[in-house]
């Protein structure tokens, strides 16, 4: 599936997902030896346009296509078919896939969205890209902003509202699955990107909007103090509703000014996440509110 063409701010991209999971061991090893757990990520394409080469990514518009869920039949389409819609067939598609896997193969839908503009973006825009890497984005700010953990400018938290708004039409109009399961970067941007997208919306008590905020969904480990995320303390304190997984430390032990991880680093970073997540959470329609780079990382894998 194409990563980055998708990667604007404030997109939600639509992943259909195959998961196997199983165990490895060594021929030598000890007979009672635990065997270690791997899981294997398969993108199920054909189902939405983001995968389809032939989408055009520079016009591409996921509030206009239904999360760019394809207009198809599936197999267990019925008489009654005519009277659902793409989102409800869908559904019932994914349903029956998975009563009928193995018990080590999992169907999942992800709905990944990048946080809205932040200070740091448009701050980039201003100075340059050059310059912004190579100087400003070492700094915490310019003395009139702030850009360290950057928070949303006024037009990403509209961006953010356009989303919700989008999933309260897309609830009530076409009857979409929600996310059964939330989970958000730590960093600022995308912790108040989750909190305007999915509050106030329709959803089934059962599962609410109670995101878990997870460190290593967290933009690419850079020297960009935009990167640098703020205490334990205050993300508590700013989003009290939100979860904190368990071992979050108080203060971010993985930034360090001047350094950064590589793109290699980073994808063994997402796939340890991805591990976490799909190792004890058995909900099939998940929410990632992340970043551009993030996400990218997470679709290298598949």
């Amino acid at each position: 599936m194409p990563s980055s063409p998708f990667l604007f701010l404030g997109t939600i991209i639509g992943v259909f997902l195959t998961i196997i999971m199983g165990t490895s061991s060594t021929s030598n090893a000890p007979a009672l030896a635990p065997s270690k757990n791997h899981i294997t990520y398969t993108t199920t394409t054909g189902y939405f346009l983001q995968d389809d080469p032939a989408t055009n990514a520079s016009t591409f518009d996921f509030i206009t296509t239904d999360f760019g869920l394809i207009n198809r039949t599936y197999d267990t389409d019925g008489p009654d078919s005519q009277h659902k819609t793409q989102w409800q067939r869908f559904g019932h598609y994914v349903s029956t896939l998975n009563r009928q896997s193995g018990r080590h193969v999992q169907y999942k839908v992800l709905y990944m969205g990048r946080h809205g503009e932040g200070v740091h973006n448009v701050a980039e825009a201003y100075y340059g890209t050059p310059a912004w890497d190579c100087y400003w984005s070492e700094k915490e700010g310019n003395g009139t902003v702030v850009w360290a953990d950057a928070h949303l400018t006024t037009t990403g938290e509209a961006q953010a509202q356009a989303v919700n708004s989008f999933w309260a039409s897309e609830i009530t109009n076409q009857k979409i699955p929600t996310p059964q399961t939330y989970y958000t970067s730590p960093l600022t941007r995308c912790l108040a990107t989750a909190n305007i997208s999915f509050s106030g919306l329709d959803l089934p008590s059962r599962h609410p909007f109670v995101p878990e905020v997870k460190e290593l969904f967290r933009e690419g480990i850079s020297g960009h103090t935009c990167d640098r995320r703020s205490t334990k303390t205050y993300i508590h304190e700013n989003f009290p509703s939100y979860k904190i997984e368990p071992g979050f430390s108080e203060d971010d032990l993985l930034w360090e000014a001047l350094h950064g991880e590589t793109p290699t680093d980073q994808d063994i970073r997402s796939k340890t996440v991805l591990d976490e997540v799909f190792s004890t959470d058995d909900s099939t329609y998940i929410s990632i509110t992340s970043h551009s780079g993030e996400i990218a990382s997470i679709l290298r894998g598949w």
